[in-house]
């Protein structure tokens, strides 16, 4: 019998031996706080920025929104995402409320993938659509710390990952949001809360974009 397995597993490997699929991939666990105070704040801005109301802060993805950081490591991303509340120096963004930044994941410069949220609860990283978005925030700042290409290689696999379990219809950097205004998707009710993203830089998602070309996603809206 042990001859004939050793038989069988030389004619097919793939009869012996696990396969990998295309969506396995490894993610580090790195929960950010999530307490009652943060639940609260966050089905506020919902409510208020988006008018939606529910009993849990969960979304439905159908878009990532790519990041970088400006900081300049995971531990400092980790400290400044963890609290929940704002703090008081954000002046650009505390008129969206009280609660603070964060993402669902965040990917270092050697390619390793940290997630700080699950991925269908709501973090604030991109204006108007956080309520269908997850965020992918990458330790980068686009000068001194350019994205990497183990970054590139992460973004793509746990896109392609999150496509393989929930209706990803759009891959878009942070520098393009302001496209989705006027849209059916975009939600935010202040015409005028609004700030001017760069990241990452273009070139980046056109490449990444092009290594996601199977997933057939849809064009972004043309800018008005």
């Amino acid at each position: 019998m042990k001859k004939l397995l050793l038989s069988l597993c030389a004619i097919s490997l793939t009869a012996c031996v696990p396969q990998k699929h295309a969506t396995d991939i490894e993610i580090v666990q790195k929960p950010i706080i999530f307490d009652q105070q943060r639940k609260a704040l966050t089905l506020q801005y919902m409510q208020e920025r988006y008018g939606i109301e529910q009993d849990e802060p969960t979304i439905n993805p159908t878009m990532v929104v790519v990041h970088w950081t400006v900081i300049p490591t995971l531990e400092k991303t980790f400290d400044a995402f963890n609290p929940a509340v704002l703090p008081s120096h954000r002046d650009g963004i505390k008129a969206g409320g009280a609660l603070n930044v964060s993402s669902q994941f965040v990917i270092d410069r050697d390619g390793t993938i940290y997630q700080f949220l699950p991925e269908t609860t709501m973090a604030r990283h991109v204006i108007g659509l956080n309520y269908t978005a997850i965020g992918i925030e990458n330790i980068a700042d686009g000068k001194t710390l350019p994205m990497t290409d183990a970054q590139l290689d992460a973004n793509a696999k746990l896109i392609q990952y999150l496509a393989a379990k929930y209706p990803i219809d759009y891959v878009i950097g942070h520098s393009e949001y302001q496209q989705f205004k006027g849209t059916e998707l975009w939600k935010e009710k202040d015409d005028n809360y609004l700030t001017h993203k760069t990241d990452p830089d273009l070139a980046f998602m056109h490449k990444l974009r092009d290594r996601l070309s199977g997933l057939n996603l849809k064009p972004l809206p043309q800018s008005k």
